[in-house]
């Protein structure tokens, strides 16, 4: 993938180390999160399968790796973190390498983001039980939410739904991952 290729996974770790910048595991980006490795963002974004002209959605925006690889590849992306301090640290990372086409916000991703949608692609990256309602809601009929299902802590699936219809979905397992868990604004 030409998008992972020339995106500079090393600034998108906290100490910028190039020797572990690159390599294929999941790093982690403090504040009980991690940054995943490429391949697994990699398979992400190629199942996301969002055009070039779409409009993709990320939860979880973490180190804003997958973002800056999502950016490559739609003409916008919107991506939400709940943890604010990751979310400044990647917009600016973000801004500072000219991902001009992405938006950051700070939130509760279950959520989504509707003002910015809808969405062609949507990319969950933590590990939720269940499909949020409001992403089904904020997806494109034709579009794809590519997600870790299951229980964190556990091996969770990763799940490709493919919006049919405005009230129809199908669903696939595509491989076993671990990702950590979403997080949700207490109550």
């Amino acid at each position: 993938m030409t998008a992972l290729c020339r995106t500079l996974r090393h600034k998108f770790i906290p100490d910028g180390n190039c020797a572990i910048g690159y390599m294929d595991r999941p790093m982690p980006i403090g504040h009980n999160s991690t940054i995943s490795q490429p391949y697994i963002v990699a398979l992400m974004s190629e199942l996301a399968a969002v055009p070039a002209d779409g409009v993709a959605l990320e939860i979880g925006t973490g180190s804003g790796y997958q973002a800056a690889i999502l950016a490559q590849l739609a003409r916008k992306v919107c991506t939400v973190e709940i943890v604010q301090p990751l979310a400044v640290a990647s917009a600016l990372v973000l801004h500072e390498l000219g991902y001009d086409n992405v938006d950051v916000k700070i939130g509760d991703g279950y959520q989504g983001w509707a003002e910015c949608g809808p969405y062609d692609a949507i990319v969950v990256t933590a590990a939720i039980p269940e499909i949020p309602k409001p992403l089904l809601e904020q997806l494109k009929v034709g579009g794809k939410i590519v997600m870790p299902a299951g229980s964190p802590g556990d091996v969770q699936l990763l799940m490709v739904i493919d919006k049919v219809a405005p009230d129809k979905t199908t669903m696939r397992a595509v491989t076993a991952v671990r990702f950590v868990p979403f997080i949700r604004p207490p109550n």
